[in-house]
């Protein structure tokens, strides 16, 4: 216990480096980690700690960290994350390197992190496509797909040069993390930290690492589509612009082209194919929901920017100066008048024919097009009133902020 008690009183500032481990019940490995962590503090001659952040075991290893050296913080949330964020928040270290207990990555070997990290980097990610990944040490499934495609869509929606955007092991400055204020208590925590680190443009290098297979007789915590999920749902909701605006903004072209094509009658296209009412139809579906998600990513942007979820930008600065819930509202209003115009005039044609069978085949479309204008019209409505909803906790803050009561901002908003 002596060398627990060590660390424990050493000043923060005389700690260079943190090796952090989340653990839960790794009674089998955990040894031979902390030890391969002590070894390489002790030979790279850094003033350091390992540290780990037990997560609830019952298998005894709380004990087996404090009798090899390690210290032992316990952290009662339950979740990967939330063992890490434990961790990071009690790390005297001014680095901190991270990375599981099961033996699967070498704690031996962290030399490049180390040098990236004092060059002035601020995340180090390993990669264990270029170090290697021994037989058995990933499933074909993470290896193949889940890393893979996880991966490239984290490199595609938030521009982050990252090869292996799930490796557990990585290093990072201490101070610049915790001022991400994370969240996340799961296994998506991983995404979480890649993600955030971008979007406030710190520098995020990487570097090879190994992979082997596990030291444990029991199945690891992760589960794959549950966690993987987890991931792809975080880097969705984080990014409205592929998640909303990109699938909307094609959907609108698409539908907008056919609908302007189809409008005045069917479309021949070769000589077995032509495209008619059916074509309209769905042409006007696509319109409606192509509006909608454009509306919803719009105002997802415009909330993130407001309450600091997502940084800032031009395209956003224009977003939150332009978009209002009387604008929006306005909009609707035009909208519901044109679809409207379009559907009277449909009905003053059957009415003209005495409410008749219509042979006029231009009808039909008419009636589809402004019903579909004013489904758009009364969904930009009443997401205009969800906008105003959405604000109403800013307002609040900022008002307790400058120190007016909440019953001003209140009758505002009557």
């Amino acid at each position: 216990m002596n060398a627990v008690t060590a660390i424990r009183t050493a000043a923060a500032e005389e700690l260079e480096l943190t090796i952090l481990m989340p653990c839960l019940n790794e009674a089998e490995t955990l040894a031979t980690c902390i030890r391969k962590a002590k070894a390489f503090l002790d030979r790279a001659r850094i003033a350091g700690e390992v540290l780990i952040a037990d997560n609830g075991s019952t298998d005894g290893s709380q004990q087996i960290a404090a009798e090899n050296g390690a210290r032992v913080v316990p952290v009662p949330q339950k979740g990967y994350g939330a063992a890490l964020l434990g961790g990071i928040n009690a790390a005297g270290g001014r680095y901190i390197i991270m990375g599981d207990a099961d033996d699967s990555y070498d704690f031996g070997a962290l030399e490049a992190f180390v040098s990236r990290l004092r060059d002035g980097a601020d995340l180090v990610m390993g990669n264990r496509f270029q170090g290697g990944i021994e037989p058995g040490a990933m499933p074909a499934l993470h290896r193949y797909l889940g890393n893979p495609v996880l991966s490239f869509i984290g490199r595609l929606f938030f521009r982050i040069k990252t090869g292996d955007f799930h490796c557990g092991l990585r290093g990072f400055n201490a101070e610049r993390i915790r001022a991400l204020d994370l969240q996340t208590s799961g296994m998506e925590f991983a995404s979480e930290m890649v993600v955030r680190s971008a979007l406030a443009d710190l520098r995020i290098e990487e570097v090879p690492t190994t992979l082997k297979p596990d030291g444990r007789s029991r199945a690891p915590h992760l589960r794959t589509w549950r966690d993987g999920w987890r991931h792809l749902k975080f880097l969705l909701v984080h990014n409205p612009r592929w998640m909303f605006f990109i699938p909307g903004t094609v959907l609108l072209s698409l539908g907008a082209s056919l609908v302007t094509l189809l409008l005045l009658g069917p479309l021949q296209v070769i000589d077995n194919l032509s495209l008619d009412i059916n074509t309209f139809v769905a042409a006007c579906f696509m319109v409606v929901v192509g509006v909608q998600l454009i509306t919803f990513g719009a105002i997802s942007r415009y909330y993130a920017e407001i309450t600091g979820i997502l940084p800032r930008n031009k395209r956003s600065d224009w977003l939150t100066s332009t978009l209002s819930t009387d604008r929006l509202a306005g909009n609707a209003g035009i909208c519901f008048a044109g679809g409207a115009l379009f559907f009277g005039y449909a009905l003053w044609c059957w009415a003209s024919r005495g409410f008749g069978p219509l042979q006029d085949p231009e009808i039909p479309r008419i009636v589809v097009l402004g019903l579909s204008l004013i489904v758009i019209s009364l969904q930009s409505f009443f997401s205009a009133f969800l906008l105003g909803v959405l604000e109403i906790p800013v307002k609040r803050l900022k008002a307790a902020q400058a120190g007016r009561p909440a019953e001003s901002v209140l009758s505002a908003e009557k």
